[in-house]
Formats: structure tokens, C-alpha cells, sequence
């Protein structure tokens, strides 16, 4: 399959400061990639290399298979980008700020497609607001609205739901899955990590400008993380079983323990009959990609 994004060993200083080192990475045609990393993992700096307002260091990047670099008008006509800051025009209504941005792009006559954009984002009835006027949930829909004015077959999403409302995630979301399914290749960073894992093929996570680890998220789940019981008992845990905590509230009795197989529930049942104790509530909790994220981030690359 071809690549939607292309990195190879790309750096980026800024001044004696490392902010990537050597990454390289792929992303195929008509994937859901997350890229994952705390604050200051380098996620906007690789961003801003991709879509050429930042100059790496050394190393390369392609859009599309168009070097960022040397084929710059290409790269960019491939890619929309959401930024995390909202950023707008106060002068401009909501369409006026479409149409100029389709203009960018050599499309003077876009009203068609900025209309399905309007209606699928929910700005329908802000059209002819001024942007200075709208709330940020509606200001972040314009700024998704502005990267797709182009039909983009690549769209990289930095933090686009960032301090929104349920009702945007939701909205964003179904539009952008659709986009997804028809074979738009979608590129996230968030700090929602049930976004991640629920929408995302793979996920790469980046930790002090390096790559720890790219892997579909099943793999990730699997490699990284093991499912844990949830026990709620009417005392404090047998000694036998204290090996296997994880989390533990004596006040009420509430424990999480370590479970290599489901088979061992019974073992630790056993055990708490053994000392009389009560089982009130049990329950396998699946592991999750916080649980994995956690433990790469303070583990270091595995």
C-alpha cells in the first residue's frame, strides 16, 4: 500500500535544545494513526515539520510522496491541519472564512463542498456569524471545517478536542470516521486516550523527541498491559494475595490484583474463603492504553 506520511530520521534543534531525534516513521494510505506523548514529547514539532512551516534539522519528510521540502505546493495540498491553538480572523463571517481559505487552494467556486462541511460540523445556522462572535467548541469546528475546505487525502488532527463539549467530540468524531472510511488517512494527537484506543489502527508513542514504540493498538494492549479483578471484600485481603495487589483501599475493602489468566480467579476466591471473608463484588477489568501509556512513559522504550 502506499504511504500517506513518510519520515525518515528526521531531528529538529532549536538552538543546544533537542526536541526530535531521529524519528522515523510510516503511515499508510487510509490509516487511523494516533501519535501519543506528554507535553513536550515533540508531537507539534513533528506536526509543524509535516506540514512545512518548520524545517527539520536533518532527516526527511513526505506527504503523499511529495518532500515537504522540495516539493513544498504539492505536500501541502495534500494535508489539512487542525492546530491546537484557535486561531481566526475577527473581521470574516464563518463562510467568508471558507471561501478565502478555498481560495488558498485555487478553489474559487467551493460553495457545495462548505456547505456539507457547514451541515456535517453542526455551523449550519452560524454560517453568516462573525467568528469572533462563536463560542471556542464553534471557533474548533471552523478550524476543521478551514483543513478539510480542500479535500485533503491526509488530515492531521492536533488536539482537536481539547476543552470541547460531548456533544463536538461526538459530532467530530462521526464525521471524521466517515472521512476515514472513504479513505482519507487521519493523523491524531490527543490526551484522550480512550479516543485513541477506540478509533486508532496503530499508535506510536513519542516520549523527549524519540519513538518508544509503533504497534497496532491490539498488539499494544496485549504486549503491554495484563487484565486486572476488581474485589470488593468484607475485610482485608489474605496475605496470600498480597503479591497480586495493584491498587488497594483498606478502609472499604476495594483491592486490584494482578491476573496473568482468568483461571486464577478461583484460587483467589479460595483464598478468601479460606479466611471467612465475604466476596461483595468481582469483576475482570480489561487492560486499557492509559495503563500501557503509563508504564512506557515512566519504563522508558521497550
Amino acid at each position: 500500500m502506499s504511504l500517506a506520511l513518510e519520515l525518515s530520521s528526521v531531528s529538529k534543534y532549536f538552538g543546544q535544545f533537542r526536541s526530535l531525534h531521529e524519528v522515523s516513521l510510516t503511515v499508510e494510505q487510509g490509516e487511523f494513526f494516533a501519535l501519543l506523548g506528554p507535553n513536550g514529547a515533540g508531537k507539534t514539532t513533528l506536526i509543524n515539520i509535516i506540514a512545512g512551516l518548520s524545517k527539520p534539522s536533518a532527516g526527511t519528510a513526505k506527504v503523499m510522496g511529495f518532500d515537504v521540502q522540495t516539493r513544498f505546493r504539492d505536500a501541502r495540498r495534500s494535508i489539512g491541519i487542525v492546530p491546537q491553538e484557535l486561531v481566526f480572523d475577527p473581521f470574516f463571517s464563518v463562510r467568508e472564512t471558507l471561501r478565502f481559505q478555498s481560495g488558498y487552494f485555487g478553489l474559487p467556486n467551493n460553495d457545495d463542498w462548505i456547505d456539507e462541511l457547514l451541515s456535517s460540523l453542526g455551523l449550519a445556522d452560524k454560517a453568516d456569524n462573525n467568528m469572533r462572535t462563536l463560542s471556542g467548541g464553534m471557533k474548533r469546528r471552523v478550524m476543521v471545517a478551514q483543513a478539510l475546505v480542500h479535500k485533503p487525502p491526509v488530515i492531521v488532527l492536533d488536539e482537536p478536542t481539547a476543552g470541547v463539549d460531548v456533544e463536538l467530540r461526538q459530532t467530530l468524531w462521526k464525521f471524521i470516521s466517515g472521512l476515514n472510511a472513504k479513505g482519507h488517512t487521519i493523523l491524531l494527537t490527543t490526551h484522550y486516550l480512550e479516543e485513541a484506543e477506540t478509533l486508532c489502527n496503530r499508535i506510536a508513542m513519542l516520549k523527549k523527541g524519540e519513538i518508544l514504540t509503533v504497534d497496532t493498538t491490539p498488539n499494544l494492549l496485549n504486549k503491554h498491559a495484563s487484565q486486572t479483578l476488581a474485589l470488593h471484600i468484607n475485610g482485608v485481603l489474605p496475605a496470600s494475595l498480597e503479591k497480586r495487589v495493584l491498587k488497594s483501599s483498606v478502609v472499604d475493602g476495594r483491592y486490584t490484583l494482578a491476573l496473568s489468566r482468568p483461571a486464577e480467579i478461583e484460587d483467589i476466591l479460595a483464598a478468601c474463603r479460606k479466611d471467612h471473608l465475604d466476596v461483595l463484588e468481582c469483576a475482570i477489568e480489561k487492560p486499557d492504553l492509559e495503563e500501557v501509556f503509563v508504564q512506557l512513559m515512566s519504563g522508558g522504550a521497550q
